[in-house]
């Protein structure tokens, strides 16, 4: 689904690094560097970040159009 807004554990706003952590990806940076550029020290909002899993696409193609 979609990035969660916090963190689940202790509610730091995460979901405005979730671009640029995607395109550090793509961009063959490395994932330790980028959580750390983000300042991201806590092991549950760094979890938040590299175990999502964007789904949105998937789920899509079940959806039927409404009129």
């Amino acid at each position: 689904m979609m990035i969660p807004i916090r963190c689940y554990t202790c509610g730091k706003v995460l979901a405005h690094f979730y671009d640029d952590y995607i395109e550090g990806l793509k961009a063959g940076r490395d994932s330790k560097e980028l959580l750390d550029s983000f300042d991201l020290t806590r092991y549950c909002c760094r979890r938040m970040l590299i175990t999502h899993v964007e789904l949105i696409d998937d789920i899509l193609t079940f959806s039927t159009p409404t009129r």
